[in-house]
């Protein structure tokens, strides 16, 4: 079944919702200092089948530098592993490795609704001439 294998397991599923909500606790109390303000937001996790790598995909908002605040989440993903196995080791044997992205689909949804709320598109015509039954076509 080629299709199921393209598809994260239960087990992947149930994990990479842990992940999800422990980091969001590491980035909010234990490594807040390294996001210089900024709210991080988890919106994805993909974590590989032998739990090992987990993808992490962060919204950032209220951040004037996205890249420069994703450049030291990476730099500091060592920190940000340890303070998560600190929360999780109890509930898993193996830590995985992280990798974080930009999750950048809010800024674009946000950037295409500003483009299409200035479009310039005049209202539909009127129809003047209103056509009776009973009238020639």
């Amino acid at each position: 079944m080629i299709f199921a294998a393209s598809m994260e397991s239960k087990r992947q599923q149930k994990f990479s919702r842990v992940l999800q909500k422990e980091l969001a606790e590491v980035f909010q109390r234990d490594v807040s200092h390294l996001v210089k303000g900024a709210y991080i937001s988890i919106t994805l996790v993909r974590v590989s089948p032998d739990l090992g790598v987990a993808k992490i995909y962060l919204s950032l908002l209220m951040a004037n530098q996205p890249q420069e605040v994703l450049e030291e989440v990476r730099t500091n993903t060592k920190a940000i592993r340890h303070a998560l196995a600190q929360r999780i080791k109890n509930q898993v044997r193996v830590i995985p490795d992280l990798i974080f992205y930009l999750d950048d689909s809010a800024e674009y949804a946000a950037h295409m609704d500003k483009i299409i709320s200035g479009l310039d598109i005049p209202p539909p015509e009127e129809d003047d001439t209103e056509t009776d039954d009973n009238s020639p076509r």
